[in-house]
């Protein structure tokens, strides 16, 4: 039995067969024999149309990478919706920031093409509108009253080994700094 490649992929030589010819081509057929096969070139196979029309992975690594891609102060303002044909890089742009990004255009799908080191984006479609929500910010904490710090400390006191008794007083004190839920 004779490996072929791949996994669990055998050729067994076909005894009834003439001499090879260098003329007609070989005269053996593969059999099919069950076992492990593998799956990524089937995977791809399968995946590349629908990762092709949503923009492949440049749009997720446009997304991913967008404050280092165009910069603190635009990022805050706008976000990559989406890479359509051509390289139309559609971006959902802040109302207060859309007519200085129209102007900024060319910096913008500069920045991007020298991100990846080749042309993604042609132009800019811009949209205005709500940002995608940020996550919430923390709420201001509130002091700590000396007396609760005091009452925290005796507590956590009588504890003999150091770091646990850091991390215990570090995590009342978070605890005490977060403001009563109202309502």
């Amino acid at each position: 039995m004779e490996r072929v490649g791949g996994m669990g992929r055998t050729r067994q030589p076909d005894q009834s067969a003439k001499p090879e010819s260098s003329l007609t081509g070989p005269t053996q057929e593969r059999e099919r024999q069950p076992g492990l096969r593998a799956v990524g070139v089937a995977t791809s196979r399968l995946a590349a149309p629908i990762v092709a029309r949503s923009g492949g992975g440049v749009l997720a690594r446009i997304k991913a990478e967008w404050p280092a891609i165009i910069g603190r102060e635009l990022a805050a303002a706008t976000w990559p919706e989406a890479l359509g044909s051509g390289g139309v890089l559609r971006l959902r742009v802040a109302s207060a920031i859309a007519l200085d990004l129209q102007h900024r255009a060319p910096l913008v799908i500069e920045r991007v093409n020298a991100f990846f080191g080749r042309p993604v984006a042609t132009r800019l479609a811009l949209v205005q509108g709500p940002l995608p929500s940020a996550p919430p910010s923390r709420a201001p904490s509130r002091t700590i009253p000396p007396a609760a710090e005091a009452a925290l400390d005796r507590q956590v006191a009588g504890i003999a080994d150091s770091e646990l008794r850091a991390a215990l007083a570090r995590l009342g004190r978070a605890i005490l700094a977060t403001p009563e839920p109202e309502g």
